[in-house]
């Protein structure tokens, strides 16, 4: 395994993630110069370690091993899709949500975005 391929893959999956090396460190149990230097490429951690980070996460051992062309990158037509899907899957409320919504009329989900932007506006006056 290259060094350089596993810093460049990590600090992918960190940013997709929406993780620092600090909250991986903090995570895993690690020193951030340890983190450091799994990012820079200067050490590669042992497989063990590279299945903890794989579930921190929420990727596969390979997917930190080795760039493929058939990435989760490329399944979404954009940036903001990728975003919006990687939010969802982080979030179980949110899940939640998105799949009680699934089935609703347009009329319906005007609704229910109605009473949550009052819900926020409320929220945010108090």
């Amino acid at each position: 395994m290259r060094k350089n391929q596993f810093a460049q893959l990590l600090k992918h999956y960190l940013s997709l993630n929406g993780k620092t090396q600090r909250d991986l460190a903090s995570a895993l149990k690690f020193d951030k110069s340890t983190v450091s230097s799994w990012c820079s490429g200067t050490r590669v951690p042992k497989i063990d370690v590279i299945i903890d980070i794989a579930n921190y996460l929420h990727v596969t051992p390979g997917d930190l091993i080795t760039k493929s062309n058939t990435s989760k990158d490329y399944y979404y037509l954009n940036k903001k899709t990728k975003e919006i899907a990687q939010e969802i899957y982080k979030n179980e409320e949110l899940a939640l949500l998105f799949d009680a919504a699934r089935d609703a009329s347009p009329e319906d989900l005007q609704i229910v975005y109605t009473m949550l932007s009052v819900l926020k506006k409320n929220k945010k006056n108090k």
